[in-house]
C-alpha cells in the first residue's frame, strides 16, 4: 500500500457525507460536467464547489477545465487503493501471531 493513513482518513471523511456519496454515485456513470451535477440535485453552486474540493482534495475525484466548465470524474486508481485498504485492515493475520 503506498498511502498513508492519513490519505485514508482523508478518503473516509469524503465517503462519510451523503450528498458527496450521491455525487460519486452520479460520477459512476461517467464523467460529468458541473453544471449537469447542479440538474441532478437540489443544492446551490456553492454548495456543490464546497463538496467537490473535499472529493477532489481526498483524491477521488478529478476535475478537468474545459473553458468555463469543470468536468469531473471518478479518479479509478484512488477508488482501487482504498477498496484495497478496507479490505486488508483486519486480515494482517502476521501482527497478531503470539
Amino acid at each position: 500500500m503506498t498511502k498513508s493513513y492519513e490519505t485514508f482518513a482523508l478518503v473516509l471523511k469524503a465517503l462519510s457525507d451523503e450528498t458527496r456519496l450521491s455525487i460519486l454515485d452520479a460520477l459512476s456513470c461517467g464523467e460529468s460536467c458541473a453544471c449537469d451535477l447542479l440538474k441532478t440535485f437540489d443544492f446551490s453552486q456553492p454548495s456543490l464547489s464546497y463538496h467537490m474540493k473535499i472529493l477532489t482534495d481526498s483524491g477521488l475525484v478529478v476535475g478537468r477545465k474545459d473553458g468555463q466548465k469543470v468536468h469531473y470524474t471518478i479518479n479509478q486508481d484512488a477508488y482501487d487503493e482504498m477498496l484495497a485498504f478496507l479490505v486488508s485492515v483486519g486480515k494482517n493475520s502476521s501482527c497478531c501471531e503470539q
